[in-house]
C-alpha cells in the first residue's frame, strides 16, 4: 500500500494517546526520564503502547483499537498502573495536563530519535518548546472520502474540544489568563492550523504530492493540522485537546468525539465549504483563553452562543448516539462539565489558591493522574 493509499478501518472504532509528564519528586518540575521508563516497561507485557516523545521529559501512551467507551478506559487505566509503577522504581512522578507551570525550556533534552533530531534542526528553540502535552483521539473510516468529510465536519465542534479539555492556564510560572496556552505553542509552527478545503479524497492526495514535490512535507506527519487525516491507520486524528488530568477525563472526552461522529455520518448535516472556516479562528482562540466562558458563532447561522451552552445543547442532540455505542455514561458526565462549567484549568486554579505553590500543584496532579479523583 502506497503512503497515501487510505487504509480502511471499521467506521466509529476509536483509539487514544495521550502525551504524559514526567516529574521529579523534589520540586515537581519535569526531569529527563523517558528512556529510562521504557526500559523498564520492555518486556513488561503491559496493555497498549508506551513511547518516547519529542523531549525526555515527555511520554506517551496509546491505546488498541476500541469500539466502546468502558474498554477504551479500562485499557487506559491499565497503562496508566503500569506506567505509574514503573516510575515508582526510578522514584519519579508522572502526571496529566497540557503544560508544566514553570518548566524552563531551554533546560529541556532532545529524545535521541532521528525524527525527533530532524525537528530540532529545522524549528531550532520551538522543538524543545514543544514540551506540551495533548491527547490524540483517532476515529475510525471506512474510506478517504468519508475521512475528508468528517475532518471538515468536526471543525465545528474545536471549540468544544479545546474549552473541555484546557488544562494550561500556567506558563513560565504566570497565570496566562487562558485556559488552554498550550496551543499557542503549536500554532507557532509554519504546518499548524486547519486542512484544505478539500472533500475528496483523490484531491487531497494530489494537494498532498504537490506539497511533497515543493519539499514542504515529506509526510502526513509534517501537518500539524487540528484535525488530520490519518491514511495509514484508516482514520481521523483530532490532536486539539490538552492533556486532561486524568484517564477517566480522556476516555470520556473520545467517547463525545466517537458520538459526534456518528451523528455527523448519519445526518451528513455540515457543509463543506470556505464559510464553514468563517469563524474558526476566532472562535478556536474564544476557546482557548476563556475555556468554557468563550463566546462562539456559529458559522452557518451566524448565532453567538456560549461555549458550555453550546455543548450542553449537542449533548442533547446526541444521546441516541452514545445509547447505541454504549457510551451514554461519559455522554452524562460532558454534559455535567458543560453545565457546571468545569475544567481542568478551573481545578488547577483553584488548586494553586489554596498554597499558592505551583510545586504543590504539580504534586496534586500527578496524585490526581494515579487515581483519578
Amino acid at each position: 500500500m502506497s503512503d497515501m493509499q487510505f487504509g480502511s478501518s471499521k467506521a466509529l472504532s476509536m483509539g487514544i494517546e495521550l502525551e504524559l509528564q514526567i516529574l521529579n519528586r523534589r520540586d515537581g518540575d519535569l526531569t529527563h526520564g523517558a528512556g529510562d521508563l521504557i526500559r523498564i516497561l520492555e518486556g513488561s507485557g503491559h496493555p497498549g503502547d508506551i513511547k518516547p516523545e519529542i523531549t525526555e521529559s515527555m511520554i506517551e501512551i496509546s491505546t488498541g483499537i476500541h469500539e466502546r467507551y468502558d474498554t477504551a478506559l479500562a485499557e487506559l487505566r491499565a497503562i496508566r498502573d503500569a506506567l505509574v509503577a514503573a516510575a515508582e522504581k526510578l522514584n519519579l512522578l508522572v502526571a496529566g495536563g497540557g503544560a508544566h507551570p514553570f518548566q524552563r525550556w531551554n533546560e529541556r533534552q532532545i529524545f535521541d530519535k532521528p525524527r525527533f533530531k530532524q525537528i530540532s534542526a529545522l524549528y531550532g528553540y520551538l522543538a524543545k518548546q514543544f514540551t506540551i502535552f495533548g491527547q490524540h483521539v483517532h476515529i475510525g473510516c471506512p474510506d478517504g472520502d468519508t475521512a475528508m468529510y468528517l475532518t471538515h465536519a468536526m471543525s465545528r465542534y474545536i471549540p468544544h474540544f479545546i474549552a473541555l479539555a484546557a488544562s494550561s492556564p500556567y506558563h513560565q510560572g504566570t497565570d496566562t489568563s487562558f485556559d488552554s496556552s498550550r496551543l499557542n505553542a503549536v500554532y507557532a509552527f509554519p504546518l499548524s492550523g486547519r486542512a484544505p478545503v478539500l472533500d475528496r479524497w483523490d484531491d487531497f492526495v494530489a494537494y498532498f504530492e504537490k506539497m511533497r514535490a515543493a519539499r514542504v512535507v515529506e509526510s502526513m506527519k509534517d501537518f500539524y493540522w487540528d484535525i488530520r487525516p490519518k491514511p495509514e491507520y484508516g482514520t481521523i486524528e483530532v490532536r486539539v485537546f490538552d492533556t486532561p488530568l486524568t484517564v477517566e477525563k480522556a476516555a470520556a472526552l473520545a467517547a463525545y468525539v466517537q458520538a459526534l461522529s456518528r451523528r455527523m455520518l448519519i445526518e451528513r448535516p455540515i457543509v463543506v465549504d470556505d464559510d464553514l472556516y468563517l469563524t474558526y479562528s476566532y472562535n478556536r482562540f474564544q476557546a482557548c483563553r476563556f475555556g468554557m466562558d468563550g463566546l462562539i458563532i456559529d458559522p452557518a447561522t451566524r448565532e453567538h452562543v456560549t461555549i458550555h451552552q453550546d455543548i450542553v445543547a449537542t449533548c442533547e442532540k446526541l444521546a441516541v448516539d452514545a445509547q447505541e455505542l454504549q457510551s451514554s455514561a461519559a455522554l452524562d458526565q460532558v454534559a455535567l462539565w458543560a453545565r457546571e462549567r468545569l475544567n481542568d484549568a478551573r481545578w488547577m486554579r483553584e488548586q494553586y489558591a489554596q498554597t499558592e505553590s505551583l510545586a504543590d500543584l504539580m504534586w496534586k496532579q500527578s496524585q490526581y493522574f494515579r487515581t483519578g479523583a
